[in-house]
């Protein structure tokens, strides 16, 4: 298996407050105890061999991730009664992907929540995030 040293997901055994909830073959599916208080059920889906980017996964890999996301989604449903879901993968800096391992971000979402309504389509469509024109 090809980890690389001293990325955090890939020594995630190494942080206590880190833990598998599920896996499979080629994937775990995590949560931090450090987010549980912003995020209730928030986690996050790694490829367990050293991927920087989703564009580097391997089919197996999105199978699984794919098998992990439906797990994760009914186990969610049980424990936390979310109203919604956030889905999605950051890719490079301008992405704000902070750590360079890939990983696959569910993110329940309730009502009561002070950004609710407002997921990946609000941001995208922030006028003052326009980029600036370019001359031809």
């Amino acid at each position: 298996m090809s980890l690389k040293q001293g990325c955090p997901y890939c020594d995630f055994a190494d942080d206590p407050e880190q833990h598998i909830v599920f896996e499979n073959d080629t994937c775990y599916f995590l949560q931090h105890d450090r987010h549980q208080g912003v995020l209730e059920g928030s986690g996050i889906i790694i490829p367990k061999v050293h991927r920087e980017n989703t564009f580097e996964l391997t089919k197996e890999e999105w199978n699984d991730t794919y098998e992990l996301m439906q797990q994760a989604q009914e186990y969610l449903r049980e424990k936390h009664s979310p109203d919604g879901f956030t889905l999605g993968w950051n890719v490079g800096e301008a992405s704000n992907q902070s750590i360079l391992h890939s990983h696959f971000h569910i993110i329940p979402r309730y009502n009561d929540e002070p950004y609710a309504g407002k997921g990946l389509r609000h941001w995208i469509k922030k006028p003052e995030n326009r980029r600036p024109q370019r001359n031809a």
